[in-house]
């Protein structure tokens, strides 16, 4: 196991407990206010969240998957997959920061 698998593993476990603050903000605001931005919000908060827990079971729970990418994946690849969760967890973590300010 590559410390590139375990940092992709940690940024996804990151990004749910991030997307999940803003989905409980975005969905109280879409109940107070019927406004299509919030549900527009709400919608794009779901889809990066499926996103992120298919990640994890696949790097997590999958018999088969689990087992290829913790052994068999190159650090390339790896230091790719790992960028864009990073990335993602960056960005997610701003939308937190200005939605929270």
């Amino acid at each position: 196991m590559s410390l590139w698998f375990d940092v992709a593993r940690v940024t996804a476990g990151l990004n749910v407990l991030l997307l999940a603050v803003l989905l409980s903000i975005w969905g109280r605001n879409y109940l107070d206010l019927r406004s299509k931005h919030a549900l527009g919000l709400m919608v794009f908060a779901v889809l990066l969240l499926l996103e992120n827990l298919v990640a994890l079971y696949i790097y997590l729970v999958d018999p088969t998957l689990s087992v290829w990418f913790s052994s068999a994946v190159p650090d390339i690849a790896w230091q790719g997959m790992m960028s864009l969760h990073v990335l993602e967890t960056i960005g997610v973590g701003f939308l937190v920061w200005i939605t929270m300010d």
